[in-house]
């Protein structure tokens, strides 16, 4: 009788990651990992799945979660037993942070090397990752792989979303079957796709607060971009002329193309908004720091608020709810604009008109202080130069302290920006994303500019990348970095808190231009702030990934002065 070909664990993992229709694996090689990339090799590329090799698993961690990002499906990460996996650590936690589905996949050493200081052994990675996935699934043998990898799939996935963890001893890989013997399920099969609609009564309600509101404000949070409810936010808040503040994690849910967007986050304009109004009805919004916690003085504690959430333990976490909804956003927003479409349309048009006559007179002062021909360069016309320059579908990846704070400061002064287009590590605040996220963004969305606002410290955090984006021949991939020599952020508060006590706040100058041709990149110095406009073309013109290494002033933002009045520097 003829023996019947058999398949490896690592075929089992590739053939199942397929059927969730995972296009690129983000990471770093590893022995225990040999039968997945053998089965890669062999027909997975033909199939549509591929590896890309990172220099960092940090910086497979970003990408992925800048994949996910930018195209709603979960990105997959992974890295080799014990150091490959606490290296992934960080891209994995700021994934977690700002809710975003990120699958990491680790090995771990054959069972028979158990408890014996084996090479990369004894690490409790289920236990090293608990706190920063939802779901973490360990298996040894081969045919418990596809119900694996169903499973922290659907809780990546399955309401609040965020990282899961699976962990896969090399037995499990090393192991051999029938392939008719391996069930994987097509994923409609193990996880929901639709959403249960939400009580009548309750979007009656809804609209009844709204409605009943001398001063509505809608804020849209990262709920709608998850959920991608952008048109029926737009259609509805329009139909009823109401005004909306995103948060970062909301930018581009509504443009300002639309007369109804206010401001991103309380930073500036956004404040005197929020504390006006008299009902607020918050579309997934955690009220984080960029929100003012939703407290005092950012938010009154009269006002009322109706909260939105696919997560119940969103609602009311943050502050009292008038109001709470279990739900996802573009689904309520359904409902509320066919609920408000049956009855008397009620306007808030004159509350918006005056908060639009009051947005033009803040942007044309603001303007107004910042085209200015200063030397070194200052961070706010870095940033206009850089918006004014950019694509109108382009992806903005912004990271670092100050310049962060001023780049999101005007980010909606400038062309409309698109959903799903803006990246930010934002709840954790996390350094080092700009060239990861960079490089996730440009593979999830290749016909799409790339533009990187960063600051001089986050850069060098996974500088090494730089060759991974080269050895990818991306194109069309600039980096702008506001190079101030210094933690300008933290240097901000010792000048303004600490008497002017510097303490390791100030750096060497450094040319990242020379680094960046170092590695195959196209590199320039810019001093003066009328060259940035040509600086960009050149940049965009070399074809290659692209530093403008931009010498700039160091300057404290009103971001950084908000969040240190808070007491959360």
């Amino acid at each position: 009788m003829e023996q019947k070909p058999k398949i490896t664990g690592g075929d089992v993992l590739v053939k199942a990651l397929l059927e969730e229709n995972v296009k690129y694996m983000f990471g770093i090689i590893g022995g225990q990992f040999l039968n997945m990339f053998d089965a890669i090799y062999q027909w997975g590329r033909e199939k549509g799945i591929d590896t890309v090799m990172f220099r960092h698993e940090q910086g497979a961690a970003h990408a992925a979660d800048a994949w996910a990002r930018l195209t709603n499906k979960p990105g997959v990460c992974f890295g080799t037993v014990g150091p490959g996996a606490t290296d992934l650590v960080p891209g994995v936690g700021a994934a977690w942070s700002d809710n975003i589905p990120v699958i990491a996949i680790v090995p771990q050493v054959n069972s028979k090397y158990d408890d014996t200081f084996t090479l990369q052994g004894n690490l409790d990675q289920m236990a090293l990752f608990k706190p920063i996935t939802k779901y973490q699934r360990s298996i040894r043998d081969l045919s418990k792989i596809p119900d694996a990898v169903h499973k922290v799939f659907r809780a990546a996935t399955g309401g609040r979303p965020g990282p899961a963890l699976l962990e896969i001893y090399e037995d499990a890989f090393l192991e051999e079957i029938e392939e008719e013997n391996i069930e994987i399920l097509p994923k409609e099969m193990y996880r929901p796709f639709g959403m249960p609609a939400i009580d009548r009564e309750l979007i009656k309600e809804s609209l009844k607060l709204l409605k009943s509101a001398e001063r509505p404000l809608i804020l849209s949070g990262g709920g709608v971009a998850r959920s991608e409810g952008w048109n029926e936010l737009k259609e509805f808040v329009e139909y009823l002329q109401i005004p909306v503040i995103t948060t970062v994690m909301g930018i581009g849910t509504l443009s300002n193309a639309s007369n109804c967007l206010i401001d991103s986050t309380i930073q500036g304009f956004g404040k005197e908004v929020s504390y006006q109004a008299d009902v607020v009805l918050a579309l997934g919004c955690k009220f984080s720091f960029t929100m003012g916690h939703g407290d005092e003085p950012f938010f009154k504690n009269s006002q009322k608020l109706i909260q939105v959430d696919i997560d119940p333990d969103i609602i009311g976490r943050a502050k009292p709810i008038t109001l709470g909804i279990i739900g996802d956003c573009k689904l309520y927003l359904q409902q509320m604009l066919e609920e408000a479409k049956k009855a008397e349309r009620v306007e808030k048009r004159e509350w918006l008109e005056s908060l639009q006559d009051l947005r033009a007179k803040y942007k044309e002062k603001f303007f107004k202080k910042i085209l200015k021909d200063k030397t070194p360069i200052i961070p706010e016309r870095l940033v206009y130069e850089t918006m004014q320059f950019m694509d109108e579908d382009a992806i903005l990846v912004i990271d670092g302290g100050d310049i962060a704070c001023y780049t999101v400061e005007q980010i909606n002064f400038h062309k409309p920006r698109p959903p799903l287009s803006t990246l930010s590590s934002i709840c954790m605040g996390h350094l080092g994303t700009s060239i990861p996220y960079a490089i996730g963004a440009k593979l999830a969305k290749p016909d799409k500019q790339v533009i990187t606002i960063v600051g001089d410290g986050s850069f060098l955090f996974n500088v090494q990348d730089l060759e991974t984006a080269v050895r990818l021949g991306l194109k069309n991939i600039i980096f702008v970095i506001a190079n101030n020599s210094s933690w300008g952020m933290i240097k901000s508060c010792q000048n303004k808190y600490k008497s002017k006590h510097f303490i390791d706040v100030d750096l060497p100058d450094f040319n990242f231009a020379k680094c960046a041709e170092g590695f195959g990149c196209y590199g320039e110095v810019v001093t003066n702030a009328n060259d940035l406009k040509s600086a960009l073309e050149q940049a965009k013109a070399s074809n290659k990934p692209a530093i403008l290494d931009v010498k700039s002033a160091q300057t404290m933002s009103d971001g950084t002065k908000l969040m240190a009045s808070m007491g959360i520097l």
